[in-house]
């Protein structure tokens, strides 16, 4: 049976899954737990009264320390005390595990009220303080417990008010796309109706006095059910334009959408329509689809700071590029890639990838601006189900 590491589903790992941050602090940590050992083997020497419980109180920091981040969120303060207990412990033996009692302060700033954290501050500090006057420690011991719990702890207080605030963002995002697609699926669910309803009822009128006429005047009945094909024809038109609807994108609102998911990942982004552009639907709802797959690859792949939509528009063609300064490497045959290429190529248009490894990644589309052959046109609907 494989052992894996699995965060607790609040935990900062399990709602966040801010692992870079982690391995950052996990640098400051490695450095701290080093001075732990290099200072008091500097000013007392080799002593195992010293070396062994120090030792033993690293170890178990580490695992609290880890589980300030991958363990429930309502445990937190339990393992900021533990941090604070071992401070309080150690110090006797080893004058640098006071700054247990940073730490402790530090990773209660993770709390999601500040109430928390400045409240654990104070007990802190007023259990420290004994401590520190029977040791007869300095008095800028203390100042460094309260400065540097207050300063690293208003970093950390500050980045997670940030992931919470990109967590809700990112849930009205959703709920916005959902509520939008809930509002069109009702306003073709009431097309259909209204165009169906009277056309079926007119169909089944005309097929019933087809069939009452074809032994008593075939003529009559045929040109009734002449007129039942003509109006089947006419419905099932106005059903696909209806349909198309449902399938057309926007590209104004793919680029609002992608300036939402982007800037709450931390990434910048920059791109807009022109004004006073006229774009076939045709056109329109293709590069539409291959902006939001290119920019679905930035948030999830491209690790990238920056990102820019650039139009460029003559009386022949219609060109989308869309870039970014990320770690590249995009695979010029992955399926979302080929999707995006069928759909450019369905409008007789061409789309390049350019993407060198860490040195970002820039799709170009041109299409006519008049849109695709007959043909092309024609297989473009089949072309777009079968990539979606």
């Amino acid at each position: 049976m494989r052992w894996r590491f699995r965060p607790a589903p609040d935990s900062l790992l399990g709602r966040f899954h801010a692992r870079s941050y982690l391995l950052r602090m996990g640098i400051g940590q490695a450095l701290w737990l080093a001075m732990l050992f290099v200072v008091p083997l500097q000013a007392r020497g080799f002593a195992w009264s010293w070396l062994l419980p120090t030792a033993l109180s690293a170890l178990v920091y580490l695992y609290l320390h880890v589980q300030v981040y991958a363990g429930p969120m309502r445990r937190l303060a339990w393992y900021a005390g533990g941090m604070a207990l071992l401070g309080l412990a150690l110090w006797p033996l080893n004058s640098v595990a006071f700054g247990y009692l940073v730490c402790a302060g530090i990773a209660l700033s993770l709390s999601p009220s500040y109430r928390v954290w400045l409240a654990g501050m104070a007990v802190i500090a007023a259990a420290a303080l004994p401590v520190a006057l029977w040791l007869h420690a300095p008095l800028w011991v203390m100042l460094v417990v309260l400065v540097a719990g207050v300063l690293g702890g208003s970093s950390n207080f500050l980045y997670v008010r940030n992931l919470y605030k990109d967590a809700e963002l990112r849930l009205s995002r959703d709920e916005l796309r959902r509520l939008a697609v809930l509002a069109e699926r009702e306003r073709i669910g009431r097309d259909l109706h209204d165009l169906l309803g009277h056309t079926l009822s007119l169909v089944t009128l005309k097929s019933e006095l087809a069939r009452r006429l074809a032994l008593a005047d075939p003529p009559r009945a045929q040109r009734e059910m002449e007129e039942v094909e003509r109006v089947a024809r006419h419905a099932l038109a106005e059903v696909r334009a209806a349909v198309t609807g449902l399938r057309r994108s926007d590209l104004t609102a793919e680029l609002a959408s992608a300036r939402l998911m982007l800037e709450a990942s931390g990434v910048d982004f920059d791109g807009a329509l022109p004004a006073d552009v006229e774009v076939p639907e045709a056109v329109e709802a293709t590069l539409a689809l291959v902006l939001r797959e290119a920019v679905t690859n930035i948030h999830r792949h491209a690790k990238a700071s920056a990102a820019r939509v650039r139009f460029e528009i003559d009386e022949e063609s219609f060109r989308m590029t869309v870039s970014d300064n990320g770690r590249g490497g995009l695979a010029a045959h992955g399926n979302g890639v080929s999707g995006m290429r069928e759909r450019v190529r369905a409008l007789g248009g061409e789309l390049r990838i350019d993407s060198p490894p860490r040195r970002g990644t820039t799709i170009a589309v041109e299409v006519p601006r008049r849109g695709a052959p007959a043909s092309a046109v024609a297989a473009a609907p089949t072309v777009a189900g079968s990539a979606a």
